[in-house]
């Protein structure tokens, strides 16, 4: 597998700084031009994207990765002890601004150009690993049947363990691509809004079911309603647009 390196041995990963060799990238897979089809969160509306191939992580941004940018001094830093920032498991409790921030980081130290991906994308990379649920439809004559429609739901969802499972733990799909059924729900670039325009302070997160959330300003002093930490087990992984 194609590890990130600084300019010196992979077992100094991590550990040195002031090297400004680029760094190589991380390991991706190619998914081919095709239709996604999903449900976003609380809409009956099936939502369609005819997307080009395109190159994705093949797994979630990892803890010792995050912490390099940490270490540079352009991440924020997580409340992740030291002797959890390990390379097999993926950065968690990030927040978009988090995300975007290693996005940012790693295309100026690899001179590629990489983003969170939209949530089609994630989609259609994920493949079988993604479960569109159909969406519970109002009973006007018993709004209950909505709730308990809604409740059965939740219930028959697979109940995930809560630690964190070293990549590959969930296994791999058609694409090569590890972990997308996992625990680990992961970030992207999609709004979540049913206004149209240029603020948006609320976006898809991408798993086995979609989520949506707060981008999460880690600032107190920020005033914003969306101040906090993020939830756990939220990473990312990465598309690569050249």
């Amino acid at each position: 597998m194609q590890r990130f390196l600084y300019c010196a041995a992979p077992l100094l990963l991590g550990l040195l700084s002031g090297c400004n060799e680029p760094l190589v990238g991380p390991e991706l897979v190619v998914v081919p031009a095709g239709l996604a089809r999903y449900h976003l969160p609380g809409s009956s509306d099936v939502q369609e994207e005819a997307l080009q191939e395109f190159s994705i992580m093949r797994r979630q941004v990892s803890q010792t990765e995050y912490a390099m940018c940490v270490d540079e001094g352009d991440c924020p830093a997580l409340e992740t002890a030291a002797d959890e920032r390990v390379a097999q498991l993926p950065a968690v409790g990030l927040s978009w601004q988090d995300a975007n921030a290693y996005a940012a980081w790693l295309s100026r130290r690899s001179g590629h150009r990489y983003r969170l991906p939209r949530h089609g994308e994630w989609v259609l990379a994920a493949a079988s690993a993604y479960i569109d649920e159909a969406p519970t439809v109002d009973d006007p004559n018993n709004p209950a049947r909505r709730w308990l429609a809604e409740y059965a739901q939740r219930a028959n969802r697979e109940r995930l363990p809560e630690t964190l499972k070293p990549f590959g733990g969930y296994g791999s799909n058609e694409y090569g691509l590890l972990d997308a059924g996992g625990n680990v729900w992961e970030w992207t670039d999609t709004c979540f809004s049913r206004n149209a325009g240029d603020f948006c302070s609320i976006r898809i997160a991408a798993g086995r079911h979609p989520s949506v959330l707060a981008e999460f300003e880690r600032d107190p002093t920020s005033g914003a309603c969306s101040v906090g930490q993020p939830p756990t087990h939220l990473g990312l992984r990465l598309v690569r647009d050249d």
